[in-house]
């Protein structure tokens, strides 16, 4: 039987229209139209839900999508609360929320960015769109509220939110107060007047109560609508109303606690046993109840209390799920536990076994945690883990192994592996090897030919070769070369010939480990058969995703024309999957995007950024995010605009994650070649001396893009202050890297340091043998067409070089080459804009000016008030500014402008 996810979460609560008519509060209502967030906060049973939907649903005729998320306990963690609010806003709106729920299965789950994506789609979507959190007390995970604070403080102008609370969430109320984009509705203004009283009480239930009664009453309720519709329940069938109204007025504090009595007691003992046993369920339907309670009666027991009225609510239009209302839920668990407590333990276990015959793992595991049975509990995740894995629902199990005692999780092998996972993830590596020890020691334990301890699944079975595979991840992170190789062939050694995942991880760091080396030809051949075996396994994204990894290897053999048909192959098969696989085709053209800028063609490595652009930002790994900042950076680099480069090179350091790849290209280092581009020669030799790169430093190919770096510096330094010892000391750096670089037969950084070999010799004032190393480095170069920027970005001592050699003959056709693209770059420049002018160049000067304050620190409401405008003006402007320039969001608009010379 499949959960009705969405009845659950999303079910807009039926009306009671048999309630009183509320025009003062519709009224209040009507200021939300104005406001950002909508605070209806009272306590539990003041009518906050009721008085939402009925209102909602009155002005239904109104251009508009609602998203309504009912929530409740479980909720309060950070995925869980995402996946349900994204899937309302998908029920609502089609098509929106795609990339925020490939982002949820991240982990650690990256909160703003998922926020981000959302907001991006919520601004294209059309009309109004409302969402509403309804029970938003039951979070207070503050990772959550900074989440929904972002939200609030970023929404387009036709998306509102409503809360439904019973206390005051942590949120920037008060400025939001202030600025009057905050509507507020509180248990004072829910709270029943003696006349809506009057109407409940002798109009809706029919009970033809005296005034004087109403009156008491409402005056010991003080307007609280639950008590109010407990008390008509309990006076239903009585001779001696007035009494009953007597002592309900009464000084009683426990007033509450008679009248759910006097309603249950009310009840036959059928009822009322159906009533307790079944409150210890969340959601409840027919079969679900036979089994907690023991009986054969659920179906029409529920049926017969929703026509009670016994605080029943339907969760969906077939009347097959329901749930009590909360308070209702609230007071028979309380009597449950008072009465019948040694029951508890045994209905949670009862649940938890029809939970898991019906395949629904989460409640499952939920009950069985509910009944402290951490054994059943472990081993029902046990069986979980593959379909989580599969679906990239890490967050649900780490949240499930922290609510396990340690010693269950110690006494399971797979249980352990993952929770070192889950540290690993975390970033506490320290602690994450005592995890694979104890699942190791556990599988040790077992006697040879018995069954192992655990569910008997393929994650078992494999679990040996899954615990290799971690180990080698492990020591990719430590930078531990020897230990990736040992426990990456150890995997392989376990995994059997069908076990095509694991050999495609082991394949894969043992591939890895030769790319650290610079052995790029045991690297290639190596990754080839990871590329393959997860081809064989089935995993698109991470076939897809690992051919980039290729690629880069490709490159560094110096075959950028390989690379790049390798790449095309691969993004048309992406494409042609669309969605499912949008990580790999984020990635995809951006490695095509590197490799065209590389070859001189900064459009075509703009395309394909901003083809990326989209699904970046809806990547669930920081990794894409990160090469996507990178390339970004070189090619604002290549376009002259070194601040911009440096500014995109300090984002991508935000989502860098140390020990996925070989960092063979550090952020430091990149950002020190703009500096030594620009003359800033002080910053990049402070970058030197923190990174402890001397030139007669030790050489490998893990270091080579340090130390190439370095040359630069040297070469720079020489220029700048003609010391004889800097372009000295640059050659003999070069000469060992050449000679390292020659014996492991990378031809990629053969031709980088043949480039800087002739920039120096030109510096010594011997112009031909530069121009004799600049012929070689072409010569030897496999593909030397597929490079430009290499010798492009060395500025006027290359273009002096590249000149000289137009006029000698055996090398000119290559600096020929080289040249028109400098005179074509040029022409660009001074001629027409590469971005012909569009709907852009009609930019009026007033969102000219909001488009410079976009470019700055400030927020929407300082933006608002420097142009001494409304919030709600200035989103209109931005509104019009990202149509016209084609974007979706602020950052993307701020880019867009800068690339056309608008700011």
């Amino acid at each position: 039987m499949a959960r009705p996810v969405i009845a659950t979460k999303l079910y807009i609560p039926r009306l009671r229209r048999d309630l009183v008519e509320r025009p003062r509060l519709r009224e209040r209502l009507r200021l939300a139209d104005q406001s950002r967030l909508t605070l209806v906060s009272a306590p539990a049973g003041f009518g906050k839900t009721t008085l939402v939907a009925d209102w909602l649903a009155e002005t239904a005729d109104r251009d508009r999508s609602v998203a309504w998320v009912s929530l409740d306990s479980s909720d309060n963690e950070p995925a869980m609360f995402w996946t349900y609010v994204v899937a309302a806003l998908r029920t609502a709106l089609p098509g929106v929320g795609v990339s925020a729920l490939e982002l949820i299965a991240s982990a650690p789950l990256p909160t703003e960015h998922l926020v981000t994506s959302l907001l991006n789609e919520l601004a294209g979507a059309s009309g109004e769109t409302w969402l509403v959190l309804d029970d938003y007390h039951l979070i207070d995970n503050p990772e959550i509220g900074a989440g929904v604070a972002f939200l609030l403080e970023h929404l387009p102008p036709h998306v509102r939110v409503v809360l439904c609370t019973r206390a005051d969430p942590d949120l920037p109320l008060a400025r939001w107060r202030v600025r009057g984009e905050l509507t507020e509705i509180r248990a004072a203004d829910l709270r029943f007047t003696t006349d809506e009283a009057t109407a409940y009480l002798n109009g809706a239930t029919g009970l033809h109560l005296s005034t004087d009664d109403v009156e008491a009453l409402q005056e010991r309720t003080e307007g609280w609508i639950a008590a109010l519709q407990l008390a008509a329940l309990s006076i239903q069938g009585r001779e001696d109303v007035a009494g009953f109204v007597a002592r309900f007025a009464g000084n009683d504090r426990y007033v509450v606690d008679y009248l759910v009595e006097e309603v249950l007691q009310q009840q036959p003992d059928s009822v009322r046993s159906f009533l307790l046993k079944s409150a210890v369920l969340d959601r409840l339907t027919g079969p679900l109840c036979d089994a907690v309670t023991g009986a054969t009666d659920g179906s029409a027991m529920l049926a017969n209390l929703e026509r009670a009225n016994l605080f029943l609510v339907p969760l969906d239009d077939d009347r097959t799920w329901y749930r009590y209302h909360r308070l209702f839920a609230d007071v028979l668990r309380s009597r449950l536990l008072s009465e019948r407590p040694e029951q508890l333990p045994v209905l949670h276990q009862r649940a938890s076994h029809w939970y898991e015959l019906n395949e629904l793992a989460e409640d499952a595991v939920g009950h069985a945690l509910a009944a402290s049975d951490f054994d059943r509990a472990g081993h029902l995740m046990e069986v979980a883990v593959p379909s989580i894995r599969r679906d990239r629902r890490e967050a649900l199990l780490f949240g499930w192994l922290a609510a396990l005692p340690d010693d269950v999780v110690r006494r399971s092998p797979v249980l352990s592996v993952f929770a070192g996972f889950m540290l690993m993830a975390a970033g506490d590596l320290d602690a994450v090897e005592r995890r694979f020890d104890d699942a190791e020691r556990v599988l040790a334990a077992s006697p040879a030919g018995s069954a192992l301890r655990g569910a008997d699944t393929d994650e078992l079975r494999m679990l040996p070769a899954t615990i290799a595979i971690y180990r080698a991840s492990l020591a990719q992170a430590r930078g531990d070369a020897a230990g990736t190789v040992h426990h990456a062939q150890h995997a392989l050694n376990l995994a059997g010939p069908s076990d095509h995942l694991a050999r495609g991880s082991a394949f894969g760091f043992l591939g890895l480990a030769a790319w650290v080396r610079g052995d790029v030809t045991t690297a290639l051949e190596t990754f080839a058969q990871a590329v393959a075996s997860l081809h064989a396994a089935g995993t698109l994204v991470d076939e897809l995703s690992s051919t980039v990894v290729l690629a880069d290897m490709w490159l560094v053999a110096g075959r950028p024309g390989r690379a790049r048909r390798l790449c095309e192959a691969a993004l048309r098969l992406a494409e042609a999957h669309g969605e499912p696989v949008a990580r790999a085709i984020a990635d995809l053209h951006v490695e095509l995007s590197e490799i065209d800028r590389e070859a001189g063609d900064l459009a075509a490595a703009r395309q394909h950024l901003d083809a990326a652009a989209a699904f970046v930002e809806r990547a669930p790994l920081a990794e894409s995010r990160y090469r996507w900042f990178v390339a970004m950076g070189l090619v604002a680099e290549a376009a002259g605009d070194p601040e911009r480069a440096i500014g995109l090179l300090d984002q991508a350091e935000k989502f860098y994650r140390p020990g996925f790849f070989p960092d063979v290209r550090p952020i430091a280092a990149l950002r020190a070649r703009v500096w030594i581009a620009r003359g800033d020669l002080a910053q990049a030799a402070d970058w030197a001396a923190a990174r402890g790169m001397p030139a007669t430093g030790e050489v490998s190919y893990l270091s080579e893009f340090d130390h190439l770096t370095v040359v630069r510096l040297l070469i720079a330094q020489f220029q700048a202050h003609h010391d004889p010892n800097a372009i000295d000391q640059a050659g003999r750096l070069l000469d060992r890297l050449r000679g390292l670089a020659q014996t492991e037969e990378r031809a990629g950084s053969l031709i980088e340091i043949g480039m800087l070999t002739a920039l120096v010799q030109r510096a010594e004032g011997d112009r031909p043998r530069a121009l004799a190393c600049l012929g070689r480095a072409w010569a030897e170069a496999p593909e030397p067409d597929g490079y430009a920027r290499l010798f492009l970005d060395e500025g006027a001592a290359m273009l002096g070089l590249l000149r000289a050699a137009a006029d000698d003959g055996g090398t000119g056709d290559h600096a020929h080459r080289l040249l028109r693209l400098v005179a074509a770059s040029e022409a660009a420049t001074s001629g027409p804009r590469e971005h012909p002018p569009s709907s852009a160049s009609t930019l009026s000067a007033r969102e000219l000016q909001v488009l410079r304050l976009l470019d700055s620190e400030l927020s929407g409401p300082d933006i608002a008030r420097e142009l001494f405008v409304s919030h709600n003006t200035l989103r209109t402007h931005t509104k019009h500014i990202f149509t016209k320039l084609d974007v979706t969001n602020r950052r993307a608009a701020v880019l867009r402008a800068r690339e056309r010379g608008l700011i």
